[in-house]
């Protein structure tokens, strides 16, 4: 039997438009240039100030973790690093997660990469995870995000308000996708 641990560890997935694989040093330029995206910041309602150092080593030491997963969006047609996939706040015992995604910011939205980005890492946390649910939240006022979500299959399951933001909740759940 598999190592449960090994399974949440740096693959690298392939679809047709974009490439999900451990990040190396030469994506720190790209991931610098995401994280301070003004709009993907306002986006995610993300108002903290990261140093580069900060990010360097927080990039760097993402393969060092197997209870999450964190890979670099890929365009397969340039080789350029479009964003991020992550898969975090894992719950081994309920076998679900939450799922988070950023691109560099406006040249990357509107292309597809996102979208299909979400479908490989939710069928990979889904066929080689093992996980039966994975959750996300997003702000209500980022349609664009929530059609992104809804075109793989997340469905709406509330929403909360927290300082004057409105937070949608959604889901996926593996039986829904077979």
């Amino acid at each position: 039997m598999t190592d449960p641990e090994e399974t949440w560890s740096n693959p690298t997935i392939d679809g047709e438009l974009v490439q999900l694989r451990p990040f190396v040093e030469a994506d720190l330029p790209a991931l610098w240039e995401m994280v301070n995206d003004p709009e993907g910041n306002e986006l995610t309602a993300t108002t903290e100030t990261f140093t580069r150092e900060v990010i360097e080593r927080w990039y760097r030491t993402r393969e060092d973790h197997t209870d999450r997963l964190d890979l670099a969006i890929v365009e397969r047609s340039t080789g350029e690093v479009a964003g991020e996939v992550v898969l975090n706040e894992r719950d081994p015992a309920a076998r679900t997660c939450s799922f988070r995604i950023s691109l560099r910011g406006p040249d990357w939205f509107g292309r597809g990469l996102g979208t299909e980005a979400t479908a490989l890492i939710i069928q990979h946390g889904f066929e080689q995870l093992g996980l039966d649910r994975i959750t996300l939240e997003v702000l209500a006022r980022n349609p664009r995000a929530r059609r992104s979500y809804e075109k793989v299959g997340f469905v709406t399951t509330g929403d909360v308000v927290e300082d004057g933001e409105t937070w949608v909740h959604m889901a996926i759940d593996a039986a829904t996708k077979s």
